[in-house]
């Protein structure tokens, strides 16, 4: 815009400016659907060649204005630098592999290698059968089962051994009740969450359960029972098992008998009996595969 003619001034008064015209608060730009940079925008021939994230715009040269951008409620939108993203975005990459290398660390040392089980001088037997204290149940028990079922495993993750035995009455042809004793030391993870989840929510997954908690026999034990004869000398069973975690080892020992009307054994032992039996042999039998 020109500047008008001034009238001719006094050569004795300093010459007088003109008023200028009253400033304007600037007005942000309004966004529009019009597919071209607004009047604010850089002059025709310049609006694309924008600037990267990367570079910034020359000295005096204006900001290319978005056309979709909402435009600032509160004065303009400093702009953003290069520098200061790539910083960010380098920074948040050199956390992400600080923090997967800390994990990785954590998984190796957590994860239980074999030098820091902690088997506390536990050995499992090749032959737990022979092994093995159950003579809390041969006073009851008095016949020996000619051929127990046994298995061991010895391996750089677990060492187990396992024994099932047919308990007989004298006088009796077969097994009137069973029992199996089994075990675990575990070598490369700890299995205490899991021996915890099984056996003190045994009754959450089994129905007709009792779960009892044992104190005094290793870290942690369980006493689970269940005895559905009902006084019956007919028909039902009676179940008992003691589990038993120390450290990295874990130790089973169950007993079940079975009534029907075919057995001999019309007379098991009370459950009360049984469960007895059961906490004065697992001390024993885990005392002796202890260095």
């Amino acid at each position: 815009m020109s500047t008008p003619p001034q009238p001719p001034q006094p050569a004795d008064q300093p010459a007088q400016r003109p008023p200028q015209p009253q400033q304007q608060p600037a007005v942000p730009p309004q966004p529009t659907a019009y597919p071209y940079p607004n009047p604010q925008s850089p002059p025709p021939g310049t609006f694309h060649a924008q600037p990267t994230l990367a570079a910034q715009p020359a000295p005096g040269q204006p900001q290319p204005g978005n056309p979709y951008a909402q435009a600032p409620q509160y004065g303009p939108v400093p702009p953003a630098g290069g520098g200061g993203a790539g910083r960010a975005v380098l920074w948040a990459a050199v956390g992400a592999v600080v923090a997967s290398a800390a994990w990785v660390a954590g998984v190796l040392l957590i994860g239980g290698r074999s030098d820091s089980a902690d088997l506390r001088g536990y050995s499992a037997p090749s032959n737990m059968c022979s092994s093995a204290d159950y003579s809390s149940f041969k006073a009851e028990y008095t016949e020996n089962d000619s051929s127990p079922t046994r298995t061991s495993l010895k391996d750089k993750a677990l060492d187990e051994s396992y024994c099932s035995v047919g308990l007989k009455k004298s006088g009796s042809s077969y097994a009137d009740a069973y029992l199996t004793m089994q075990l675990d030391l575990h070598k490369k993870t700890d299995p205490a969450p899991e021996f915890t989840a099984t056996w003190k929510n045994y009754g959450d997954s089994h129905t007709g359960y009792d779960v009892d908690p044992v104190e005094g026999i290793g870290d942690e034990a369980y006493l689970v029972s269940q005895d559905t004869t009902n006084g019956s000398s007919s028909s039902g069973s009676r179940y008992a098992t003691l589990a038993v975690r120390d450290g990295w080892v874990t130790y089973t020992m169950s007993y079940s008998v079975y009534l029907t009307s075919y057995d001999e054994d019309k007379d098991p032992p009370a459950l009360t009996d049984v469960t007895d039996w059961l906490k004065t042999d697992a001390k024993a039998t885990l005392r002796q595969f202890q260095d």
